[in-house]
């Protein structure tokens, strides 16, 4: 199988995924005080009366954070079910069904956050995905991003299996277990690069372990054109 055919499937078995959990998602609460604290920054640097972008917003766990310090808040994924979930709890919040990679706003907000998807994007797409989240903003604004960590170990050792099946995998790929489909654990080296590259300057960052996983948690700012 050619990686751009296998890609595309793994990418409609992420969206199935979470149209399948979309109406039990909520029993879990994906957010740690880190992601507080880091959205809370966010709409700190937001205009009184803003816009966010909550891109891959899920079922919107952090859209009542937005709302509460007045601003306001515009949430996109791909998954359907998920839209469906965060729009009968906001009914009247915007939401749009689209995927990271074909985002095409042009400087129609004053911040993004991305939490707990860029997992989901292949390295192919990584260099689109930041453009397009730099393209949402003016110049000089901020977003924030979450990268979920995992031990080298786990990584390897699902490399090994894929690659052992013929698997188009690269390195930093898993799809066994609890990945939703299909997980990118992107280098550290290389996402400094793909930032770079998208003009993104590193703030403040940090990194969160919990029991098995973690997160690298990222505060940029855009570039000044």
């Amino acid at each position: 199988m050619e990686r751009q055919e296998w890609l595309s499937e793994r990418r409609t078995a992420v969206e199935g995924n979470y149209d399948l959990e979309a109406p039990t998602y909520d029993s879990y609460d994906p957010a740690t005080d880190v992601h507080r604290r880091f959205v809370a920054r966010l709409i700190e640097t937001c205009r009184p009366g803003g816009t966010l972008l909550d891109a891959a917003c899920g079922t919107g766990p952090y859209i009542q954070m937005v709302l509460d310090a007045g601003r306001h808040v515009v949430g996109v994924d791909q998954s359907a079910g998920m839209l469906g979930q965060a729009q009968a709890k906001f009914p009247d919040a915007r939401f749009e069904q689209v995927g990271l990679q074909e985002l095409a706003f042009d400087l129609e907000f004053d911040g993004v956050m991305c939490l707990d998807a860029m997992e989901h994007v292949p390295p192919e797409d990584w260099p689109r995905v930041l453009e397009n989240f730099v393209r949402a903003v003016p110049p000089g604004e901020h977003v924030y991003l979450t990268l979920e960590q995992v031990g080298r170990r786990v990584i390897e050792e699902a490399f090994e299996e894929a690659t052992a099946e013929g698997l188009p995998v690269v390195f930093g790929e898993v799809i066994a277990g609890d990945t939703g489909g299909y997980h990118h654990y992107a280098d550290r080296e290389r996402v400094s690069g793909w930032l770079a590259d998208a003009g993104l300057q590193v703030v403040d960052e940090e990194d969160e372990w919990l029991e098995g996983y973690g997160y690298r948690h990222l505060f940029l700012r855009t570039p000044i054109r």
